[in-house]
């Protein structure tokens, strides 16, 4: 979704350019030609990605092939950083000059991969504002350039239309369930998410809504959620997440951008993860931030609750729902902390990718001047 805004944004100016690259579907509507599938890289946790390994590899031999071959003028780089850390340093000993967008998280764990990218990544583009100084400190071109969901996120339609359309009851809280966008999250979390969703409903009424992505059903297979969550309360609307959290009383929100979504959408949540048990530990072992939801790191203090691994269970999920549906006054502070201390922190005024966009062109002004002064 960020790199295709940035393509957006750079074809403005750059009509002309050609483009290629590992792309889902929203980068090809964007005129980014496909030599590598982007949702080949959709898989979460250090053991989880073995079995994916030869098909991950294959995509990456693809894509190099194909920046060996074309040899571009430079490699935008997108966020996952196991396949395109090594990739950037295969294209920087090519000659090609790689902006990397999206930062890895090494200000939590993995800081190895600084020195990978120290000398190899010629300007690092970062989505939160602890970000940059913590890069500049070690010697790589970091330029923050607030987070793009923060001109991105909003309903597409009231909350009246929104529980017309769908046919939701009113005069009672809705509850927002978000298992996360990849196949093996919401595996994972959806027999979790029902157990808790029995025990709420045993002492508050109210309206469960899954929110899943555009189009999931068809690729999982149309079994996947009845298999899950038949004989539970719970509404499946796929392709209007941020309606569903925009709308909803609170949030059950897996770790990840779903929360930064309800954080600016201004929706109290509970936040939670669960990965493979080896994942766990090793994970465990190598992280060393003090919270493991993104909206409490940027806040800086625990925000909103998190229960990861173990203490993931149907009870304590439904513990904490409960406590904040019964508390209206709770919800609320959690609304105005959320706006203060995670909302305003990540608005820059203008457009991200519009400021991406413009650091990316000034590097290659910069860059040509380099060069024919090199020539001259």
């Amino acid at each position: 979704m960020y790199a295709a805004a940035l393509v957006s944004a750079l074809r403005a100016e750059w009509p002309q350019t050609e483009w290629f690259g590992c792309a889902g579907p929203r980068m090809q509507a964007t005129g980014v030609r496909a030599v590598a599938d982007a949702r080949s890289l959709a898989v979460v946790g250090l053991v989880e990605v073995i079995s994916h390994l030869p098909r991950i590899y294959g995509q990456y031999r693809k894509l190099a092939a194909a920046v060996e071959r074309e040899r571009p003028q430079a490699a935008i780089l997108a966020d996952s950083p196991d396949f395109h850390l090594p990739l950037a340093r295969r294209v920087h000993r090519a000659g090609v000059p790689v902006i990397y967008l999206v930062a890895p998280q090494a200000w939590a764990w993995r800081q190895g991969r600084v020195e990978k990218m120290r000398g190899t990544v010629a300007r690092l583009l970062c989505l939160f504002p602890f970000e940059e100084p913590f890069y500049r400190a070690r010697g790589i071109e970091a330029r923050y350039i607030g987070h793009p969901l923060g001109h991105m996120v909003r309903p597409s339609m009231t909350k009246d239309d929104f529980f017309c359309q769908y046919r939701l009851p009113a005069g009672r809280p809705m509850v927002a369930l978000c298992p996360g966008s990849r196949q093996g999250e919401i595996a994972r979390h959806l027999p979790i998410l029902k157990q808790a969703v029995r025990r709420i409903s045993d002492e508050v009424p109210a309206t469960f809504v899954l929110a899943a992505p555009s189009g999931f059903s068809e690729r999982a297979g149309a079994s996947f959620f009845q298999e899950r969550i038949s004989g539970s309360a719970i509404q499946v609307i796929e392709g209007k997440t941020w309606d569903v959290v925009a709308h909803a009383d609170l949030a059950l929100a897996a770790s990840g951008t779903v929360t930064m979504e309800a954080a600016l959408l201004g929706t109290p949540m509970v936040t939670y993860y669960k990965v493979a048990a080896l994942s766990w530990l090793l994970g465990r072992w190598m992280v060393k931030a003090p919270f493991l939801t993104m909206v409490n790191l940027v806040a800086g203090r625990r925000l909103v609750p998190e229960l990861m691994q173990n203490e993931m269970t149907g009870e304590r999920l439904a513990r904490e729902t409960v406590a904040l549906l019964k508390d209206s006054s709770a919800r609320e502070k959690m609304r105005r902390d959320l706006q203060q201390e995670v909302a305003l922190k990540l608005a820059v005024g203008e457009d991200p990718m519009e400021r991406a966009a413009r650091i990316v062109r000034e590097f290659f002004d910069e860059h040509s001047r380099k060069v024919d002064g090199n020539c001259a």
